[in-house]
């Protein structure tokens, strides 16, 4: 049915849930499965009564993020069940039954992020009648399962009303999720039941089509309120690229849970962005609570910075390990420095999931939410919307448009004016021996912040009209070029602290010196193309117009 991934210390399984749904006629019958490719028999065909109770928050959070959370009987997969978005497929994470009146943990804590400390109610009752269809390939194994649905509802929302329908559902199984022949097989499968009498669904869950007009009875979560502002406004502009960091914050938090690949550096990035904009545009937007919202999301990056270098460090020490052609390093040595870096990175993760289940966390999401509500402009611009309300023109007219463009562009020109400053320090110091090799590492550094704060400030530019797509891009090259550099530099330092330990334990520390020197070279290499990147950044910042 689906692909296992799994968990049993926590008591939870995950699967990949891959399958498409669709609506069809009671008085519809169910064509011949096997002409479906890759289904050369049926396997077996059961009947279930299925009840299902589906918790959400008053203000719907979850089910306006696409995640359901329900609690269902009567069939072989008794239990709570969790569903979040995986791209075009979803993850299923199950737990046990337990006291109806007690979610699991191991569940919720995936949703933290989104739930927070608001109460989970039951919003909604879906019974089913399933009929089941295990469909095999030619060697046997479960391919599929066909599912006729015959589905009543209750909506448990103010002027929520009883409702019936019926659906076909196609799901794949373990042997088929996630390959090319699953996704040949929902795809031909689709078509096939459509021609045999099923349609597209207008809906895209049993929920939500148990919930019907009931869903707009709900109130609209914080970050979800309508603020008012122009969109191609500056104010406007700016709010919209922290909405967008907050949703990738949010969404990046069961992944880093979970530990999935660079779950923890994409996080870290959505913090350090929204530290950046309201650093960038503090004139735009004003009041104490910025300097509160900085503080935290730093130390929030911080937090996640260690794991982060750690993961970075493990990855390139395994792939220097694994390139290694010299013989001078044993396999020993190499476990033990494998050993050693894992030991790093997983003591991390451990401190990142403390943070995220912390209170502290939480309430600097709450503190999001709550600016995004009400955004805190500027007195100056919020007495020209005050001023503005009324006139016909609006702040929208082609002479206020540009006035906006003006604003945008000073705070670009202020962070490119950091960039060249600092570009300066490493053209005069870096090639500078006599400095520690340390301080003038710094200086590239600095420029590699700058650039990324500049990127940042261009991208939120361009929701207001500010044709700053080739500067943002030009950043981009600039910050990777300098990300591999630090990378480099990171992974050293860590080296030498690991080389350090392992001293004291009275081991050879030869491979890790050989690796020093690896690191210090692939440094160098990096910033062959600096000068190149730093002059496409200055060229970019010269063609914008406003």
């Amino acid at each position: 049915m689906s692909e296992k991934t799994g968990n049993a210390e926590s008591d939870v399984e995950t699967f990949l849930e891959v399958e498409v749904k669709l609506a069809v006629d009671e008085t519809t019958g169910i064509p011949d499965l096997t002409q479906l490719p890759g289904v050369d028999e049926i396997l077996s065909t059961e009947e279930h009564n299925l009840t299902a109770i589906y918790y959400d928050t008053d203000d719907l959070r979850l089910t306006r993020a696409k995640i359901t959370l329900r609690r269902r009987t009567g069939g072989d997969d008794d239990g709570w069940h969790l569903k979040l978005p995986a791209g075009s497929a979803r993850t299923e994470m199950r737990a046990e039954l337990g006291n109806p009146s007690e979610i699991p943990a191991e569940l919720t804590d995936n949703v933290r992020a989104i739930v927070r400390n608001a109460q989970l109610s039951p919003i909604a009752q879906v019974d089913n009648r399933r009929v089941v269809i295990s469909l095999g390939s030619p060697t046997g194994e479960k391919v599929a399962e066909f599912c006729d649905d015959h589905v009543t509802a209750w909506s448990l929302l103010p002027g929520g009303e009883r409702s019936s329908w019926r659906e076909w559902e196609v799901e794949l199984g373990a042997f088929t999720a996630g390959t090319e022949a699953g996704a040949e097989l929902i795809h031909q499968a689709t078509s096939f039941l459509i021609s045999s009498g099923a349609r597209k669904s207008s809906s895209p869950s049993k929920l939500f089509t148990a919930l019907g007009d009931s869903l707009h009875s709900a109130p609209l979560p914080p970050h979800m309120t309508e603020t008012g502002l122009d969109p191609q406004s500056p104010e406007g502009a700016v709010v919209e690229a922290l909405r967008g960091q907050r949703d990738s914050i949010v969404s990046w938090d069961p992944r880093v849970r979970a530990d999935e690949w660079d779950s923890v550096h994409q996080m870290r990035v959505s913090t350090r962005e929204m530290r950046s904009l309201l650093e960038t545009f503090e004139g735009i937007l004003e009041g104490e609570q910025l300097g509160h919202l900085e503080t935290e999301l730093k130390d929030t990056a911080a937090t996640l910075g260690v794991a982060r270098d750690a993961e970075v460090v493990e990855e390139r020490f395994i792939e220097l390990l694994d390139s290694d052609e010299s013989g001078l390093i044993d396999d020993a040595a190499a476990e033990h420095i494998r050993d050693d870096m894992r030991a790093d990175y997983e003591a991390a993760h451990e401190e990142i999931v403390g943070m995220l289940n912390s209170e502290r966390f939480l309430t600097l999401l709450d503190d999001i939410d709550a600016l995004l509500a009400n955004p805190p402009v500027s007195s100056e611009i919020a007495a020209e919307i005050e001023g503005d309300k009324g006139k016909d023109s609006g702040r929208n007219d082609k002479s206020t448009k540009g006035a906006s463009k003006a604003i945008l562009y000073d705070h670009l020109a202020e962070g490119f004016k950091k960039v060249t400053k600092r570009d300066a320090k490493v053209q005069k110091y870096y090639h500078d021996t006599d400095l520690p090799l340390h301080d003038r590492e710094e200086y590239v550094h600095d420029v590699r912040k700058a650039a990324k704060k500049l990127r940042y400030a261009a991208v939120a530019a361009q929701g207001a009209g500010v044709k700053s797509e080739r500067l943002a891009k030009a950043c981009k090259a600039l910050q990777s070029l300098l990300g591999d550099f630090q990378d480099a530099v990171t992974s050293r330092d860590r080296i030498q602290r690991l080389a350090e330990e392992a001293r004291g334990r009275g081991e050879d520390t030869f491979a890790y010196g050989m690796l020093y020197q690896r690191e210090l070279a692939r440094g160098e290499e990096a910033l062959e193309g600096y000068e190149a990147a730093i002059r496409e950044v200055k060229k970019a910042f010269s063609k914008i117009k406003v």
